[in-house]
């Protein structure tokens, strides 16, 4: 589906404006006006133009401050500072500010086509560089996930089956171990990989926001709603959409995605009318979708249109061979981001790796080395893997390790001597080992649902990031809590 290019005017002369646009719209652009930076800023977040141009004047309240705002919001977008002013002053501003060219006033027509031609064309190579740097990238991610484990053959196997399919794939995993990379896979070794790939995490945005993301809006639709916006859907028409974290959309949104794999069309909010697309569907989940469909809060029918090729990652507890592998790409690529030259891991600090069960996956080990070439301190890092051990649960697919016996906060009643006497601690003693134990139980609760992020733990619990990691290390002192180290 091919959009128009959209222009954003910003002048307060409102007759020079309609011009402006009259001449762009001739020209086969989408044009939208606005007299005031305020006005501007909203549009420009509702219209995502891909050029803004600018009347810069002398003593009007537009200023140069207005490009700032529009590169802060949009760092890809194209300005053409537009003014009666030759002043040099006012050029090198409005440069600094984020222009990228400049136009005397008043304007002539056929050299305002020249320059957006200048534009475009700009903007296309920059896609086309970034589409080649994120080929080149993506082949690198692929070459690490696939190149030594032989699970993860298996996993590179059926893809290469059903990606030149339109089948819809269910890719299944635990957090961090790589989903989206898979997703990206499929869709490079698809018909479809000259055309859009469309990622939206279906966790991050609230439910009552994600309808108009995935399907658009019209007009009216609700208050706020000035014009038409496309969808992922429809961006994503002829080419691939990524639905991450499936299993967290709303089930009142479950049945107008169904229609979607059923029927390929949907409506948009507001609309009188069914836009067809053509789409393939990835998605990916981090929990087993058969325990939220006899839960009742996943569509069984959605379930069995998504699961018609399930593609399940492994942990990296189960490919343990790959963490050389990891350590060293990650070593070179954060190396390289942050300057810096960080010497190879230690055999004893690698050992410990490969006795570690990384919870949180290739996620985690990726923030163990950032965090490796940023303080340069091996100790420190292996200090973080003996100490804090990752608390015993089970994992999103139902596999729980070996559990950690419960430790009771009231000891048994031990019998002395001839058995007439009993050891008993006091009433206090039993209410502060109750304490404790309700304290541990917290705290563990907490850092699962958090993923062991320990500072958003500490805001849930109500209490400072060193009180939380004092009383972690209070109950790791006295074998009584397991807890994992992974900062996000």
């Amino acid at each position: 589906m091919n959009h128009k290019f959209r222009v954003l005017i910003l002048d307060e002369d409102v007759v020079m404006a309609k011009y402006l646009a009259s001449h762009l719209t001739r020209r086969n652009f989408e044009v939208s006006l606005a007299s005031s930076d305020q006005e501007a800023i909203r549009l420009f977040r509702s219209f995502d133009p891909a050029l803004v141009l600018v009347d810069i004047s002398l003593t009007g309240s537009v200023g140069t401050e207005i490009l700032e705002r529009l590169k802060q919001i949009k760092p890809s977008v194209s300005l053409m500072v537009l003014s009666a002013s030759k002043d040099p002053e006012l050029i090198f501003r409005a440069s600094k500010m984020g222009a990228d060219d400049y136009l005397s006033k008043p304007v002539d027509p056929k050299e305002l086509d020249i320059r957006i031609s200048k534009v475009m064309e700009n903007q296309r190579l920059f896609s086309e560089v970034t589409q080649l740097r994120e080929h080149v990238r993506r082949q690198s991610d692929f070459t690490m996930l696939f190149g030594t484990s032989p699970k993860m053959m298996e996993v590179k196997n059926t893809i290469e089956q059903v990606a030149d399919t339109t089948a819809t794939v269910l890719i299944r995993g635990e957090s961090g171990t790589g989903k989206e990379v898979v997703a990206r896979m499929v869709y490079s070794e698809s018909s479809r990989a000259d055309k859009p790939f469309v990622k939206i995490n279906c966790a991050a945005i609230p439910h009552e926001l994600l309808e108009s993301e995935l399907f658009g809006y019209e007009p009216g639709a609700f208050t706020g709603a000035t014009r038409q916006k496309l969808g992922k859907f429809e961006q994503a028409n002829n080419g691939t959409i990524f639905l991450d974290e499936i299993s967290e959309m709303h089930p009142a949104l479950q049945a107008k995605l169904l229609h979607v794999l059923q029927d390929h069309e949907f409506s948009r909010l507001g609309g009188k009318r069914d836009v067809q697309v053509d789409v393939r569907v990835l998605a990916a989940t981090n929990k087993p979708l058969e325990r939220a469909v006899e839960e009742g809060v996943f569509r069984e029918d959605l379930f069995y249109r998504l699961n018609v090729i399930s593609i399940h990652i492994p942990p990296l507890r189960e490919r343990r061979e790959e963490v050389p592998v990891f350590l060293e790409y990650f070593l070179e690529k954060y190396s390289q981001h942050y300057g810096k030259r960080s010497q190879m891991f230690s055999d004893y600090a690698l050992s410990r790796m490969m006795e570690y069960a990384w919870p949180g996956n290739i996620r985690e080990l990726e923030n163990l080395v950032k965090r490796y070439v940023i303080v340069g301190n091996e100790g420190q890092i292996i200090r973080e893997l003996s100490t804090h051990k990752p608390i015993v649960t089970s994992n999103s697919f139902g596999q729980a390790p070996e559990p950690t016996p419960p430790v009771s906060p009231i000891p048994a009643v031990q019998a002395t001597g001839t058995g007439q006497e009993l050891e008993m601690p006091s009433l206090l003693e039993i209410g502060r080992r109750a304490a404790m134990q309700a304290e541990r139980e917290a705290i563990e609760r907490v850092l699962a649902q958090t993923r062991w992020n320990r500072r958003q733990a500490a805001k849930i619990l109500k209490i400072s990031y060193k009180a939380l990691l004092n009383k972690i290390r209070s109950f790791e002192e006295h074998g009584k809590a397991h807890t994992g180290h992974v900062e996000s």
